[in-house]
């Protein structure tokens, strides 16, 4: 969509200064005081900007704009064009004061070309809408700030930072690093073969494959991402968080939102204020943490420390378990459930606050020691298959079963959510890079 400024020229302007000097537009800037065509704002007043400048592969754009969408197209390795379309409201009085107040310069310079785009003068109220289409090689490094706007960009082979007060970036993929930054928009990008940092006041942040590491961060929005290779932070004011592979450490915040990690194989940290927490594959050190929602992990081959206060915990340890730590699982008003494989060597130490309503269940294939203190606390202790790291269960006001796991179950509910993970982060790659954000995303999956 075209992005709308309400312009008053009386106010202090834009504090965005750039010196450059104003490279030579086409002969014919397109300007018109013919209206065009009715739009659902009324008939318009236009003007169009066009230019070349010589470039060579591997430099770099540079533009920032008090306002406007921004569109980079890949073209021929050789030259940049830009092709900037002003609008105005045709019943605006100072419309045609407008279309001329809007200023942009472009300079080449040594690493590639600088574009500044401005409003001068005072005195002019009105509305007006901006819009650069930049067509520049794909081995480039790109690098645009607008005032306000969208911004889209294909792929591009270079480092990319886009920055933008308030609308929605959408990037193809990037060989190279990327900085993206909207005050409250959505970010929606491809794959990063580096760092990504990605930050939005509120938006939603879906990613593809990041190959470095990551910073994702957005005030309230869903953040989805296919993989991320490197060290990834990533945190949500309430909205949720799905990864579907994580090959570094990962530390994943959420105030209010659900966590769902498909296969961790490095050190996973997770903490939300009031949904659930799942983990597919936990294949290094692991600590959950959710204040209402319940923890659900599929297979666990490391150590690891989840709690909740009010959900409850279920945990599958993988067959081939190697525990190079004590686990520890609690729960102060949920049920606990584990399931170990039957020749598992590991210690347990388990505790549940008893009442007319909740027990300590423990498979008779499990030879552990059941005692009863003057507290009303039962304890089920024991070594089992000559014993190993310490599993410790406690849950205040809920009930503990142990039971032998079901090799054949577990590998069936194992493929079977990582499926329903894979579709669910598939569903980003089925976006149009160049959806018309004008209507509200859908939004994703719980």
């Amino acid at each position: 969509m075209n992005f709308l400024r309400t312009i008053r020229l009386s106010l202090p302007l834009f504090g965005l200064l750039l010196a450059a000097q104003v490279a030579s537009p086409s002969n014919n800037p397109g300007d018109s005081t013919k209206p065009n065509n009715p739009t659902e704002s009324g008939p318009r007043l236009s003007k169009e900007l066009k230019g070349q400048l010589n470039v060579h592969p591997g430099q770099s754009l540079k533009l920032s704009t008090d306002l406007g969408n921004v569109r980079v197209h890949t073209g021929p390795a050789e030259a940049l064009t830009y092709h900037i379309l002003l609008e105005a409201d045709a019943s605006d009085k100072d419309a045609a004061q407008l279309l001329k107040r809007f200023d942009v310069t472009t300079k080449e310079i040594t690493d590639g070309v600088k574009m500044h785009g401005q409003i001068l003068g005072k005195g002019c109220t009105g509305r007006l809408w901006v819009t650069f289409d930049i067509t520049l090689p794909k081995n480039f490094n790109v690098d645009v700030t607008t005032g306000g706007g969208n911004i889209e960009i294909p792929d591009v082979n270079g480092r990319v930072s886009l920055t933008t007060t308030g609308g929605n970036v959408t990037t193809g993929s990037i060989t190279g690093s990327a900085r993206i930054q909207t005050d409250g928009g959505h970010i929606i990008t491809k794959n990063i073969s580096q760092d990504l940092t990605a930050i939005t006041g509120g938006g939603h942040i879906f990613v593809g494959d990041i190959q470095g590491e990551a910073n994702l961060h957005t005030g309230g929005g869903h953040i989805r991402v296919e993989s991320i290779a490197g060290t990834a932070r990533v945190f949500t004011g309430g909205g949720n968080v799905s990864v579907g592979k994580s090959g570094s450490q990962l530390y994943a915040d959420t105030a209010g939102g659900q966590i769902e990690v498909g296969e961790a194989f490095s050190l996973v940290r997770a903490r939300t204020g009031g949904g659930g927490i799942r983990v597919v594959r936990a294949g290094g050190p692991t600590q959950l943490q959710s204040t209402n929602g319940s923890i659900y992990l599929t297979q666990i081959n490391s150590a690891i420390r989840a709690s909740t206060d009010a959900g409850e915990i279920t945990a599958w340890f993988g067959p081939d378990a190697k525990l190079p730590g004590g686990c520890n699982l609690e729960s102060n008003h949920g049920d606990i459930i584990v399931y170990i494989p039957k020749m598992l060597p590991i210690t347990i130490d388990a505790s549940v606050q008893s009442d007319n309503h909740h027990e300590l269940f423990v498979d008779p294939s499990f030879p552990l020691k059941v005692t009863y203190d003057q507290k009303s606390t039962v304890h089920a202790e024991g070594a089992l298959n000559g014993g190993g790291e310490t599993l410790r269960l406690h849950t205040d006001q809920g009930s503990i079963k142990l039971m032998v796991m079901d090799a054949n179950r577990q590998v069936q509910m194992y493929k079977q959510q990582m499926e329903q993970l894979k579709r669910k982060l598939a569903e980003l790659q089925t976006m149009n890079l160049n959806m018309d954000f004008s209507n509200t995303m859908p939004s994703p999956d719980k």
